[in-house]
């Protein structure tokens, strides 16, 4: 080995391991998605500056891009991005053709509660969406567990599971429209179409993280480790054997 090859090899083995991409994706997402448009509902809603119908443009078009740029860049719209889209285009409509106020809160109760009955409705159908949120083939090598319970006989117990862990994962969907209606009635009182309304969004959509986001990612956290439990009890495959590198 040459010096100049002994050099390389020691600045990569010095080089400091890059952070996981989904690490940088939800922090991207955290800025561009609220803390940014909640900046712009607050700050530029005045008649002053942007005025309240082009600041409600300029957040919303954030968030959409994002959730557009998801769609051209894999090829495809899953469910759970497609009803966040509407969220949006619906917020929009709200704010620019001045309807009435209460309509806010009904949208955002709408779309979780849409989820929730979707994921319940799913289990009788070949693609339950408890697979997608907490059995996936993206991190899960599920054709391996599928074919040890097939060999041992406890599929209908897992699927008893899976059924099982679809009503948790509902139960948060129903939590966060029940957190969501409530936040909006409290926080949106301004009629639609002024910069207090634009500014009582930007308020509601930073206080939606921590008081709606977090129980329901604990609801969800519990499910995840209640599928992993039975999965390695049901097969007798330890989680390490399963998870993808």
């Amino acid at each position: 080995m040459t010096d100049l090859e002994k050099a390389a090899t020691v600045d990569t083995q010095n080089e400091p391991a890059p952070k996981p991409a989904g690490a940088r994706s939800v922090f991207v997402d955290l800025i561009v998605c609220v803390i940014v448009p909640t900046l712009i509902l607050k700050q530029l809603s005045g008649a002053e500056m942007l005025g309240p119908t082009y600041a409600l443009i300029a957040a919303l078009s954030l968030p959409a891009a994002v959730g557009l740029w998801g769609f051209i860049s894999e090829k495809k719209i899953g469910f759970v991005p497609a009803l966040g889209f509407i969220s949006i285009l619906l917020t929009g409509s709200i704010g620019i053709l001045k309807l009435p106020k209460e309509y806010i809160a009904y949208k955002e109760a709408l779309i979780p509660g849409v989820i929730a009955i979707a994921t319940i409705l799913s289990t009788y159908t070949k693609k339950p969406l408890v697979r997608l949120f907490l059995f996936n083939d993206a991190f899960l090598d599920t054709d391996k567990v599928d074919q040890r319970l097939l060999e041992n006989g406890r599929k209908p117990e897992f699927d008893r599971m899976l059924r099982n862990a679809t009503w948790l994962l509902a139960s948060s969907f129903v939590l966060s429209a029940v957190l969501n209606f409530v936040l909006a009635k409290s926080i949106v009182v301004s009629e639609s179409g002024t910069d207090a309304f634009n500014s009582e969004l930007g308020t509601m959509n930073l206080y939606s993280y921590p008081v709606i986001v977090v129980p329901c990612m604990i609801i969800t956290i519990c499910a995840l480790f209640y599928v992993f439990k039975n999965v390695s009890k049901l097969t007798g495959y330890q989680l390490d054997d399963l998870v993808r590198q």
